[in-house]
């Protein structure tokens, strides 16, 4: 089976040869240098009106290097490349999509509520750091019960070693991890296992180097809104149109030609718009208008405004997005595990256990309140009438975990008892669980941020870095700022890599055990019960103690006993219906009352049809 995209820009490779175009409106000529190993060949490219340049030659097929030539010399590589073999600042290769024969037909998608997320990035997962060392461990994430990966961005980006949201070339797997053949080979390994794939994708900025658009496509970006990475994507001012397309046309090929199942859209409230029909509707519309007519395909966005709007109702809904990261639940939870107050966490210090019941059975814990982090705006929409599965909910991600000075994992900041009851929580509540690479098995390892700029670059990111910290009591000296590893070094990126021989250790082990023990209760008995839910739960904190109840797709009523604290629980009435999961023995299922241990977690499902 062959898979090809068709985009209104790039190379395309023809019977005859290649089609190759380009929008760069700011400039009056270009042409296009075809490269080889000793010879360039420099061919004027026809102005087709509106910015637009294009030329059709025989002299180019696939494997060709090419670059286009500004007025000025400069050469530039393309910015739809399918594969820059050498990096982003040189030639780009032309790709034939076709040459790629699918054996995948068979995979039909699975439906959002199966989903088990894993985070991981390429770079540091494996050995081998590539999209095969990500290929190789498919049996071992099959058999830990998720049923999908995510990948963090691999859209091309400089150097050899970054987190993937500084990619400047949106169509081109990085070439450190690998070809574009190889990340289909990922794919269709990925679904021969049963295992759905999402990518996670940036379009709310490009990186700071090797982003050559400024230089012939200047309407591409805005200084009538501005981000935290300078002036804005151009959504809504003249030129907007092509814009847009160039990021739609972006998402429908990683779903279209690499038959990803789903994208993860960062930080979505930096994609500024004030146009009548919104980006982030537009886009979700072209998806589900294409390639979400033929299969699921699920969208998920990041999104700090907490916008219950853009989640649709119902999963696949037209102009809406399936689910959102759920930062609320996260930072409930690692308060309550660490007892940290700094920055964001001052949100929920004071009550966090209220925090956590309201995100966990209404979605977003602020829905409309004013959050003091923000200066008292407000923040977030009512979100109580949509189901669990619209909210992404994780203990730990690349962000909290790499925004931390030292990138420490939670084995190092909790209590083992209390992390492993906020696991528990996590992987049995009825939002969509996400897991970041190894913290199944406990890995010590950190995730720190690394990149490879060089020069001054270099050096703004290591004093931005640390100047970030700057605020932190620990970190008010320079001698302790210093400490923070520097992005740049090879060694922050090695100190990232997973230690796979951990793994015969025991208490990873355990820890192992622990994940896939609970995740195998969630496919057998909860999972299946997701489907046609309406609506979420309700929840009553009494101090520490959080009980809370959903009522599942088929009827039965899932319910949660959750001691959150140091300290035992007297007199608590035992859940109803029978016992899923329970952290604590002992306990006399006749009796009236329990008194739970400290951090004791409690699942239950009254099902009447059994």
């Amino acid at each position: 089976m062959k898979r090809v995209h068709q985009m209104p820009f790039g190379a395309e490779v023809l019977s005859d040869g290649v089609r190759f175009r380009i929008w760069a409106p700011s400039v009056e000529r270009i042409g296009l240098s075809l490269e080889g190993p000793e010879t360039f060949k420099v061919l004027p490219m026809d102005a087709a009106g509106d910015g637009w340049f294009e030329i059709k030659t025989g002299d180019a097929r696939p494997g060709s290097r090419y670059r286009f030539v500004l007025e000025n010399g400069l050469h530039v590589p393309d910015p739809a490349s399918r594969f820059n073999p050498a990096d982003v600042h040189s030639a780009s290769m032309v790709v034939d999509p076709a040459a790629f024969d699918w054996q995948d037909d068979d995979w039909k998608g699975r439906p959002w509520e199966d989903a088990v997320i894993y985070e991981l990035h390429v770079g540091t997962f494996s050995p081998e750091g590539t999209f095969a060392g990500v290929e190789r461990r498919l049996d071992y994430l099959r058999h830990l019960g998720v049923t999908a990966l995510e990948l963090m961005p691999v859209a091309d980006f400089p150097g050899r070693r970054n987190w993937g949201y500084d990619g400047v070339l949106q169509f081109a797997p990085d070439s450190s991890y690998g070809a574009p053949s190889d990340l289909k080979r990922l794919v269709q390994a990925a679904h021969k296992r049963g295992l759905m794939i999402f990518l996670d994708v940036v379009y709310n900025h490009f990186g700071p180097d090797g982003n050559y658009l400024h230089t012939y496509a200047k309407p591409f970006f805005t200084e009538r809104h501005h981000t935290p990475w300078g002036a804005a994507i151009n959504l809504d001012g003249p030129h907007n149109r092509v814009v847009r397309n160039f990021f739609i046309h972006n998402a429908l090929y990683w779903l279209e030609e690499f038959n990803f199942d789903g994208l993860r859209f960062d930080a979505v409230q930096a994609l500024i718009d004030d146009s009548d029909v919104r980006f982030l509707t537009e886009m979700s519309t072209a998806i589900r208008s294409h390639p979400g007519l033929k299969r699921p395909v699920h969208l998920v966005l990041e999104n700090d405004d907490n916008e219950a709007k853009l989640l649709g109702e119902h999963s696949g809904q037209t102009g809406s997005f399936d689910a959102q990261w759920n930062d609320d639940a996260h930072h409930a939870l690692h308060t309550l595990l660490t007892g940290e107050t700094d920055g964001y966490y001052g949100d929920y210090s004071s009550t966090p256990v209220q925090r956590l019941g309201r995100a966990l059975t209404e979605g977003f814990s602020y829905q409309g309140e004013p959050s003091p982090f923000r200066d008292g705006r407000l923040r977030g929409e009512p979100s109580g009438h949509l189901r669990p599965t619209a909210f992404v909910a994780f203990l730990q991600n690349h962000d909290q975990i790499g925004n931390r000075a030292f990138g420490d994992r939670l084995v190092h900041l909790a209590q083992p008892d209390a992390l492993r009851a906020a696991v528990a929580i996590l992987l049995l509540a009825p939002s969509v669980p996400l897991l970041f690479m190894g913290e199944e098995w406990g890995v010590h390892e950190p995730f720190p941020f690394f990149c490879d700029f060089y020069g001054e670059l270099a050096q703004k990111v290591v004093a931005g870095r640390r100047g970030e910290f700057a605020r932190f009591e620990r970190f008010r000296e320079q001698a302790a700022r210093e400490s923070i590893p520097d992005p740049g070094a090879d060694a922050t990126f090695e100190s990232a890599r997973l230690d796979w021989t951990a793994l015969e250790r025991p208490n990873h082990e355990a820890w192992l055990d622990l994940y896939r023990s609970l995740l195998q209760i969630r496919a057998d008995h909860i999972a299946p019960r997701l489907r046609d839910m309406r609506g979420g739960g309700r929840y009553a904190v009494e101090g520490n103690l959080l009980e809370a109840d959903w009522t599942l797709g088929d009827g039965a009523r899932l319910h949660l006993i959750a001691n959150l604290s140091a300290t035992a629980k007297e007199r608590v009435a035992p859940p109803r219906g029978r016992i899923l999961y329970s952290s604590a023995t002992g306990l006399e299922p006749a009796a009236k009352v329990w008194a739970l241990p400290s951090w004791t977690v409690i699942w239950a499902l009254k099902d009447d049809h059994v």
